[in-house]
């Protein structure tokens, strides 16, 4: 059995669909991506126990701990999931993760000890370089025994976007994927069954790894469009301009039902969300169905204050969409049981850039701070995960070192926090559980800048279904 995972079985990883996947057990560990974010510092992979049974409940148990400084480590993806579960002889046993700065890849082995992960193997930056690409950013697992890795520029960190395949048997990067790139990369998902993958866009890394600046968007230097794939042909065949209302277009999330021909993605800067879907001719259109206002401001960079959506997911069971908004400091829950028409059923702040005492006034009152037994964290909601049942939702408040230091300068001198919020899934609602609650300010070593989150037995963004 996989540690907060799947039932035991003749089959492969994961489990037989999505229902089945909302009846696995409660994850007891997560994985996080942790960033040092100083010069000559090494970055590591926190195992966190989340067992309410456990002595070391809300705690670090362990720390995988990278050989070299400096990889500003990001994404991560499993080598299987549930697009292998037809086949007995995978395992999800390896997570896969890439250093966006370094363009370093690890493979770490999580099942020799689940709650002390070692070091496989480490896949060198020349292997991507020699195929003319950098900074890579999503890892999925195909059924064929590759991990596809998306890329966001070439060799010289110009914006390219491009994907390339790593074999998880050699654990070496054996090519590219398709011989199409794009103006930029970032996000990808595929769904089988209708032969498609949509693809997103984040910016140059010439650009967004300097920080965050408006002449770079003036420029041209930050994407705005989806793209669509032929799957079997390895083709792009499609491109949705969003235009100016889908600055930024990040997160990639279909619904998990393998039929299904929508999904959603959050558009960072104009804190949109666009629905995508297939037309009955076969083409695909996107339609904006969520807009975050903007908030009138002073004392602040700019006059107004967009949410920037830096992260959605949808649960297991297609029913209910989250976001958050790093810079305005909310999560948002939405029922999506009509995908062309989200209801807002659910909202919490955790942080922001506006909270009272910060100095930032609004127009209306500033949310507080983020108080946890007594503990105060800077910072505002990052990244995402989903129990697969859909009750808890663990948040991460780091979003890259870069624009950490720019937006959040408090929360790199103290730390980034881990929180889990108690999901309503009836009604909706959300709520902070001061149970579980990791101060990644107290690490040994100093501050870090915790981000993305994984479980052992997969979550709601990384399995798919054939």
């Amino acid at each position: 059995m996989e540690d907060g995972g799947s039932k035991c079985c003749a089959c492969g990883p994961g489990y037989a669909s999505p229902l089945e996947a909302t009846k696995a057990s409660p994850e007891k560990l997560l994985y996080i991506t942790c960033i040092q974010g100083e010069k000559g510092k090494h970055d590591y992979v926190a195992t966190i126990d989340v067992d309410p049974s456990s002595p070391t409940y809300s705690q670090v148990i362990h720390r995988t701990n990278m050989p070299y400084a400096n990889d500003e480590l990001h994404h991560s993806g499993w080598n299987s999931c549930s697009s292998c579960y037809d086949d007995p002889s995978q395992k999800r046993d390896n997570l896969v993760v890439a250093g966006l700065i370094s363009d370093r890849i690890y493979v770490i082995d999580v099942a020799k000890n689940p709650r002390a992960p070692e070091i496989l193997k480490v896949i060198e930056p020349k292997e991507m370089h020699d195929l003319d690409l950098s900074a890579p950013h999503t890892l999925h697992c195909l059924a064929d025994g590759n991990v596809m890795v998306s890329s966001m520029g070439n060799a010289k960190r110009e914006a390219k976007g491009s994907f390339f395949l790593i074999d998880t048997k050699e654990w070496k990067v054996k090519g590219l994927w398709s011989e199409d790139s794009t103006n930029f990369g970032y996000d990808f998902w595929y769904q089988p069954r209708r032969n498609v993958m949509i693809s997103s866009e984040w910016g140059s890394p010439s650009a967004f790894c300097t920080g965050f600046s408006l002449d770079h968007v003036s420029a041209g230097m930050y994407g705005q469009s989806l793209h669509v794939w032929d799957w079997k042909e390895h083709k792009k065949i499609q491109t949705l301009d969003l235009g100016s209302e889908g600055l930024m277009p990040l997160e990639i999330r279909f619904l998990h039902e393998p039929t299904a021909t929508t999904g959603f993605v959050g558009c960072a800067l104009t804190a949109n969300v666009f629905r995508f879907h297939q037309l009955e001719d076969g083409k695909w259109a996107a339609d904006k169905v969520i807009d975050v206002p903007s908030w009138k401001v002073s004392n602040w960079a700019l006059p107004s204050m967009p949410g920037i959506i830096t992260d959605i997911l949808i649960s297991m069971d297609d029913r209910f969409l989250y976001l958050s908004n790093w810079v305005q400091g909310d999560i948002r829950q939405y029922d999506i049981s009509d995908p062309a028409h989200p209801k807002l059923v659910g909202q919490i702040y955790v942080g922001g850039s506006a909270v009272s005492g910060g100095g930032v006034t609004i127009l209306e009152d500033n949310p507080e701070p983020l108080v946890v037994n007594g503990k105060r964290f800077h910072g505002g909601p990052q990244m995402l995960q989903l129990s697969l049942d859909g009750r808890r939702l663990y948040v991460t408040t780091s979003l890259f070192s870069p624009w950490d230091r720019q937006f959040y300068p408090d929360m790199v001198e103290k730390g980034s926090v881990l929180l889990e919020i108690d999901v309503d899934v009836n009604v909706g609602g959300l709520k902070i559980n001061p149970k579980l609650m990791v101060d990644f300010g107290a690490e040994p070593d100093g501050p870090v800048l915790a981000h993305e989150i994984r479980y052992p037995g997969g979550d709601c963004s990384s399995d798919i279904w054939l």
